[in-house]
């Protein structure tokens, strides 16, 4: 503990702490407030790199129910120490980091499976649990929660729902928050509540989906029942490679149309496609490369499939076959490893957005532009990562080598800003939504009131009304 912490005021509020959830729950050691001050977010890892003083958390406080969890926001309330809550801590935008300081509260301990209910098909569990370790356990029983995202292994369930994330098959099964039936919610003042049990109703404005997304700002998630559905008798992929990217989003577009149901569409723009693709799958192809796939039972799904070729002969492309299918499935998550996923000495970002299909090919050209006009330095990629009947979600990047990524901190970090500002406004400006599954968190704040215009508002007003003394996660989601 550093000397500036050996106060009266910070060992009484330890001592509040301490009798709320236990001594051996509650570090404020620096390794742990170190480990707690780094996310996925490419800034704070190259501050880290850098050398530079990281912004920490007094308190790492790990409770074990929603009980707890209300006793240290009273504790907080009284003092009006900021509250940051914490899941797995693989957020790629800031949202987890403590930059007032105050009070991580770590939600693993919660991390039970509760309820398997094999009649109305749910599970409800503790939202500290993560996710593969949930997957698993309905797994056990037949089942599978279709929420399967890159982060799988090592994300909580909380930390999906706090930010709206989606899993590789959200094209068929949804994001997090169509699995949703209920929640268990701590508010900011301590306040433990239970939304309605079925997630469609008309009894007024829906608790659950005001929580969603919400990012800690609102409340801590506790507790979450969600659907499951019985494993798949059968999965198949089928890939191709088109002339170029406008022809695949084409062809993809068309897919959703026809209101087939794939369980998952990825559309690789032709930069991503002769490079990453090629690097990761072994793909020696120029183009762009297009997998979908069907699941459920093998009839169905080979019907399905018949379908989606009758609408892929329309268009000019190679068939790659089940193959070429089947060897992205496999190599799904590849793309995040180590080895092929983009990290220092590189400076990088996902500038991920959503945009119906009359618009999603005008963000795609105005993101492009704009980085390329101003950043002739950088590389931009993308692909189509999830895609619904109404339009899909551009996964784009910018990369600046090593050699582009200026020496002085100050200067990097502004320059990587800049490139998030006029690429999300470009998008903005062409019809596109700042985010899909990744969430808002410290990096795209500033740009919440642009896009809501006046209806930010609102937000604000909710904010206040729940959260009078301004404590949970400040700092966050233009908050």
């Amino acid at each position: 503990m550093s000397k500036e912490r050996k106060t009266y005021m910070f060992e009484m509020v330890r001592h509040e702490l301490v009798d709320a959830v236990g001594a051996e729950f509650v570090n404020s050691g620096d390794s742990d407030r170190m480990g707690h001050a780094i996310d996925y977010y490419w800034v704070p890892e190259f501050w880290h790199d850098r050398g530079k003083k990281m912004a920490k958390a007094d308190f790492i406080v790990h409770p074990g129910s929603a009980e707890e969890v209300s006793k240290v926001l009273k504790i907080a309330n009284q003092y009006k120490i900021p509250v940051t809550t914490w899941g797995g801590g693989s957020g790629s935008q800031g949202g987890a980091l403590p930059v007032y300081g105050g009070i991580i509260l770590d939600t693993k301990r919660m991390n039970k499976v509760l309820k398997i209910d094999e009649q109305s098909l749910s599970v409800t569990c503790e939202a500290g649990i993560i996710a593969c370790h949930l997957e698993w356990e309905v797994n056990k029983a037949g089942y599978s929660t279709m929420h399967l995202p890159a982060s799988i292994a090592c994300a909580t369930i909380g930390g999906f729902l706090a930010h709206r994330g989606t899993g590789v098959l959200s094209t068929k099964w949804g994001k997090i928050e169509d699995m949703v039936m209920s929640l268990e919610v701590v508010t900011p003042t301590g306040d433990i509540i239970q939304t309605l049990p079925v997630p469609r109703h008309a009894s007024g404005p829906d608790l659950t989906m005001l929580f969603l997304g919400s990012e800690g700002t609102l409340g801590v998630i506790t507790k979450v029942t969600m659907k499951i559905h019985p494993q798949p008798e059968a999965r198949k992929f089928r890939a191709f490679v088109f002339e170029n990217l406008d022809a695949g989003l084409n062809a993809g577009a068309d897919l959703m149309r026809s209101r087939l149901r794939p369980t998952a569409v990825r559309l690789y723009d032709e930069e991503e496609t002769i490079h990453h693709v090629k690097r990761v799958l072994g793909l020696d192809r120029k183009g762009a490369y297009l997998v979908f796939g069907f699941d459920g039972p093998e009839k169905i799904v080979d019907f399905e499939m018949e379908c989606a070729l009758k609408i892929m002969s329309r268009y000019k492309a190679e068939d790659l076959g089940s193959a070429g299918g089947e060897l992205w499935w496999e190599n799904k998550y590849k793309f995040f490893y180590p080895g092929y996923a983009f990290h220092l000495p590189q400076a990088y970002g996902t500038l991920d957005t959503v945009a119906d299909f009359a618009h999603i090919g005008k963000v795609y050209q105005a993101m492009k532009t704009v980085v390329k006009t101003n950043f002739p330095q950088a590389r931009f990629i993308g692909h189509f990562s999830h895609w619904y009947e109404w339009g899909c979600m551009l996964y784009a990047r910018f990369i600046f080598e090593k050699e582009h990524v200026p020496a002085d901190t100050e200067e990097a970090v502004a320059l990587y800003n800049r490139v998030w500002d006029l690429a999300i406004r470009a998008a903005i400006a062409n019809g596109g939504v700042i985010n899909e599954h990744h969430g808002v968190g410290l990096k795209l704040g500033r740009l919440m009131k642009e896009l809501y215009g006046d209806g930010f508002k609102v937000l604000e007003g909710i904010k206040k009304s729940l959260d009078p003394n301004h404590i949970m996660n400040p700092g966050k989601m233009g908050f």
